[in-house]
């Protein structure tokens, strides 16, 4: 087939992942800021599980009709497009009897998923909303004013790749300024970007259309991520200020707080409790190792059913919904960042705590406890990565840093889909118009919107030059509280209102993409399916990963204590003031010198470029430090950060900071 007339490229069709609000106020953008009408003109494609268009968030009042530009349809039958959602679509290559009992052909959202991700980027203001009383307050989308495409790849049981390369190819011809897409899949199958993000992008980026993925679920191990084609942008997620407590009381008056989102009220009762490995359900075969983690048909519905259950898993919440249990305590090993609903009163305890819950238990005859209802509080840590969001180096090109940028993406409240319940547990029957979950599938629209407002101020910049404005804007998390420092969080936590006056950016095109690509070996036919043209390398030349023209730097020895001796160049293009001069500072990790030449940039006129060499000299002490160059004029700082990493981190050592 590939070779075949008419025939631009072939490759497996692989099944998808979608990745799962005071978060806008964390960020630093309120909801009352300075917007150009041109904002009503940006349009935001939205590449997800569809929308449910009767929500608040997406109604028109007060929208004139769609730009002229835009050429899309609305290619619906259960519902009408207005002049907020202007087009919608759906994809689906093949289906039978069984995938239509949970699905509906139409960009109707049933999941939940696109709703939640379209609402965050570019929903209207809605007030007075929440998730049964948790997260209370206005809801809104980062563009509140664009106008918003659906493109409905994902359904109830996967995405696939041939879907997703067909609405990226018809959101660029519709019409579309920025594209989000919170979908991922394998963290190393896009190593020669021929993936279909890594393809889509590419032909968004030629029309200019910046493309903004989702890092990817998959963290906090290292080398994790599943978009980083650097054409588009790729967003980790972070916590906000905000968290969600909720305390469990036992019987001998101690209190241990934990996470989960519990709207249920036990009113303080307190319930016999039963440890999930003295209830298995010996008639299906199960025993005392093989129930307390509460796996599916594993506990005995006579010796849990009215009390609460510990198990040892965070699949528990369905078995004991199942067995009829009060509540469920469910005990974990990983960090405590995120909060889930739970079909029962529920906690997720850490496994410390758990630990003396159990002991609790074995230590009484008529063992007791409640579980109290969720409540809010002050986050003082935050930012932090989150422990799911997914870790770099990038396996494909570990000189190029990613991810780009990060912005919250726990707990974030934003609409929903009626037809979907809240949360995935066997029993939760509870279905809502606003929902709280957590990914780089919610942090990802938070940065969608961020660069459609952008757009809106300036039009005419090129994808390159908006992520550079909200990469050297981001705001500087600390590497002393996230362990995995730029690999977590990139250039730091977005920052919409400084991006708009950047100072300086590090634009490339498609060309200078072309050079990279042939830099890294790929041949002709490899070329032609990501960039729909016939390539001849040696015409066009080659690019190292370290030269392309980014807002960040990565340098890459081969092992600790080896000495690196290496350069980059760059070319910043000025659009803060016409008359302006830039001087260099550089903070350089231990072991290490860092110059730049020139470390003085004059400019006369806006749109003029300036290029400068970075150099690096020294040797490791650990496997990762982290640096940075600032270009100050004194009204605008220009930060790109600089990572040194040696080869343990990219093959999925932990990494640690000097």
């Amino acid at each position: 087939m590939a070779g075949l007339d008419g025939v631009v490229s072939v490759f497996p069709n692989e099944k998808r992942q979608l990745l799962t609000t005071r978060s806008w106020d964390f960020i630093g953008f309120p909801e009352y800021v300075e917007r150009e009408y041109n904002e009503y003109d940006v349009i935001i494609g939205v590449i997800d599980s569809g929308i449910w268009p009767e929500s608040e968030s997406f109604d028109d009042k007060g929208y004139g009709p769609p730009p002229s530009k835009w050429k899309g349809i609305c290619q619906s039958s259960d519902f009408t497009c207005n002049n907020k959602i202007i087009g919608a679509r759906y994809y689906r290559n093949d289906y039978g009897e069984d995938f239509l009992k949970n699905n509906i052909l139409s960009p109707r959202d049933t999941t939940g998923h696109g709703t939640h991700t379209a609402s965050t980027a570019a929903g209207n203001p809605v007030s007075r909303t929440s998730m049964l009383g948790l997260g209370h307050g206005t809801t809104r989308g980062g563009a509140s004013s664009a106008r918003i495409a659906v493109y409905k790849v994902c359904w109830s049981d996967e995405c696939q790749d041939v879907d997703i390369l067909a609405a990226f190819d018809d959101a660029v011809i519709d019409g579309v300024d920025i594209l989000s897409v919170s979908i991922g899949g394998k963290s190393d199958d896009s190593i020669h970007f021929m993936d279909a993000f890594s393809v889509g992008s590419f032909h968004a980026m030629k029309k200019g259309i910046l493309t903004v993925l989702a890092a990817g679920n998959f963290g906090p191990k290292s080398s994790s991520l599943t978009n980083f084609s650097p054409w588009a942008i790729s967003v980790a997620a972070s916590t906000m200020d905000r968290k969600f407590v909720t305390k469990v009381k036992l019987g001998d008056n101690k209190i241990y707080e934990g996470t989960s989102l519990n709207t249920f009220d036990l009113q303080g009762e307190l319930w016999p409790i039963i440890y999930a490995g003295d209830a298995p359900n010996k008639e299906a075969g199960f025993d005392k190792d093989s129930s307390r983690n509460c796996s599916a048909n594993s506990l005995d519905i006579k010796l849990v059913k009215g009390k609460i259950l510990l198990c040892e898993d965070r699949i528990g919440p369905s078995e004991a919904y199942r067995v009829g249990a009060v509540g469920v305590l469910v005990q974990g090993q990983k960090s405590l960042d995120t909060a889930n609903s739970f079909p029962l009163p529920g906690c997720y305890l850490h496994s410390k705590d758990a630990a003396k819950v159990h002991k609790y238990i074995k230590s009484r005859r008529n063992p007791v406890a409640t579980i109290f209802k969720t409540y809010e509080s002050n986050d003082t840590l935050a930012p932090m990565a989150a422990s799911f969001s997914s870790r770099g180096p990038n396996n494909a090109t570990p000189e190029i840093l990613k991810p780009d940028l990060t912005a919250p993406g726990v707990d974030i409240l934003a609409s929903w889909s009626p037809m979907s319940p809240i949360s995935q547990f066997h029993g939760e029957k509870r279905k809502l118009e606003f929902n709280i979950v957590s990914g780089t599938s919610m942090s990802c629209p938070h940065v969608s919107g961020a660069a459609a407002y952008i757009k809106s101020f300036y039009p005419t910049w090129s994808p390159a030059a908006i992520r550079s404005a909200l990469m050297t804007t981001a705001k500087q998390m600390s590497p002393e509280k996230n362990h995995d420092a730029e690999f977590a969080y990139g250039a730091g936590q977005v920052d919409p209102m400084k991006a708009l006056n950047p100072g300086l950016v590090y634009d490339a095109d498609e060309e200078e993409y072309i050079r990279f690509l042939c830099g890294q070996g790929l041949d002709m036919s490899m070329l032609l399916q990501i960039t729909e043209s016939i390539i001849n390398c040696s015409e066009r030349g080659y690019m190292i990963p370290r030269d392309l023209n980014y807002p960040s730097f990565a340098f890459k020895v081969q092992r600790p204590k080896h000495h690196l001796n290496a350069s980059s160049k760059r070319t910043v293009t000025n659009v803060g003031l016409a008359m302006s001069t830039y001087r260099a500072f550089v903070t350089a990790p231990k072991g290490f010198n860092i110059s730049v030449t020139p470390d003085l940039l004059s400019f006369t006129s806006l749109g003029e470029k300036q290029t400068f060499i970075l150099t690096i000299n020294g040797k490791m002490k650990k496997s990762i430090g982290s640096a940075s160059l600032i270009w100050d004029n004194g009204k605008f700082q220009v930060r790109s950060p600089i990572v040194v990493f040696d080869e343990r981190a990219v093959n999925g050592a932990s990494l640690y900071r000097i």
